[in-house]
């Protein structure tokens, strides 16, 4: 593997891990009735390479699966990342 896919492997694994960690929050402080993490923040970290982990943290914590922009959203972009994952160590 390259350099640089590895690199990128690693980044998507750290901001995965991040989103899930997120979504785990958010449930916990939607539980206790507390203030709450922005669904932008969560968004945003899914987008900026946690799609897996958002993913993920949607369906362990069972959280945000009834919105439909979460529940339809969250899979393709997990599958889109994986995607590029993919292209990327194939082609460069």
């Amino acid at each position: 593997m390259r350099e640089s896919c590895r690199l990128l492997l690693i980044l998507l694994g750290v901001v995965s891990l991040l989103a899930f960690v997120l979504f785990g929050w958010d449930k916990l402080m939607a539980k206790l009735d507390r203030r709450r993490i922005p669904e932008a923040t969560l968004w945003g970290a899914a987008v900026l390479g946690g799609g897996v982990g958002a993913c993920l943290g949607m369906w362990v914590f069972h959280h945000k699966t009834r919105k439909g922009f979460f529940h339809i959203g969250l899979p393709l972009l997990a599958v889109l990342q994986l995607s590029l994952l993919l292209c990327a160590q194939l082609f460069f």
